[in-house]
């Protein structure tokens, strides 16, 4: 395990439902940790892996991301290939070390963050209870190396974006809510009156979706 992380640790033994929370470009592990007392009202086990790529975002500052980005260009391949890599590695550790529900496993990704969540869920959908994409998109050139498979039409999965997003325009949001239809997926889809973001409004809906599609429901041994 070579990534650094935050985690929320809910009282008990566990084993616990489990939301991997990837942050976006900038960000740091702490980004999306602050979301966990939301999530299954602070009884979810969240586990926030940092990206390993330094990116400056002030003097003598910097923020972190997963793979090196172009604006206007889709990443490259083998840059991506290995940060995906390096985090399911990371993934396996944590999942190693901490009480995971293996059952209610959910990917979240924010931005960038969120271009890994699709592709470490839609390359083996058997695994993960859930995936949410917020701001974010699943690009075509990444799409095109999953393969179908039956288990994408019972993953549940949801795309929330700003229509007012001026870093990932909403209309790549649309294609991506379309690609996965495409792939057997039946996405929730949702667009809020908000930029790059993640809305107390969109923040509601995630944290329904959550507990009515994925946390709650009694499963069957």
């Amino acid at each position: 395990m070579d990534l650094l992380h935050t985690a929320h640790v809910p009282a008990g033994d566990g084993p616990f439902p489990t939301i991997v929370a990837l942050h976006g470009w900038g960000a740091s592990a702490h980004d999306l940790f602050g979301l966990a007392p939301s999530l299954h009202g602070g009884r979810a086990l969240v586990l926030c892996p940092q990206g390993a790529v330094e990116v400056p975002v002030g003097t003598g500052m910097h923020g972190y991301g997963w793979f090196q980005i172009t604006m206007g260009a889709p990443p490259d391949p083998a840059a991506f290939r290995a940060a995906a890599d390096r985090l399911a590695d990371c993934l396996e550790a944590l999942l190693d070390r901490y009480p995971v529900d293996p059952r209610r496993l959910v990917v979240m990704g924010f931005s960038q963050g969120g271009v890994m969540a699709y592709d470490l869920v839609l390359r083996d959908p058997s695994r993960y209870a859930g995936l949410v994409a917020m701001s974010s998109w699943l690009p075509n050139d990444i799409a095109n190396t999953i393969e179908m498979r039956d288990e994408h039409a019972h993953l549940p999965v949801m795309v929330t974006h700003g229509l007012k997003d001026p870093m990932i325009d909403v209309e790549r949001a649309r294609e991506s809510r379309d690609r996965l239809i495409q792939m057997g997926v039946s996405p929730t889809y949702r667009e809020y009156e908000m930029e790059h973001g993640i809305s107390p409004e969109a923040l509601r809906d995630i944290v329904a979706w959550l507990e009515e599609k994925v946390l709650s429901p009694i499963l069957v041994a």
